[in-house]
């Protein structure tokens, strides 16, 4: 997940550069939504680990 963040991320910068403000403001915002997904999934990952150690 944190993989297609980063290209979405790559394609908002260099459509950016390009002049296409429009796909360069939704890649940003995929990439985005998927990195707070991927820190959501990470946290959630770390309490259930630490809950089945106890």
């Amino acid at each position: 997940m944190l993989y297609y963040t980063l290209v979405f991320l790559v394609i908002a910068l260099i459509a950016g550069v390009l002049g296409f403000g429009g796909i360069a403001g939704a890649s940003a915002g995929i990439a985005q939504i998927l990195f707070f997904l991927f820190v959501a999934f990470l946290l959630i990952s770390i309490v259930v680990a630490l809950i089945r150690r106890v």
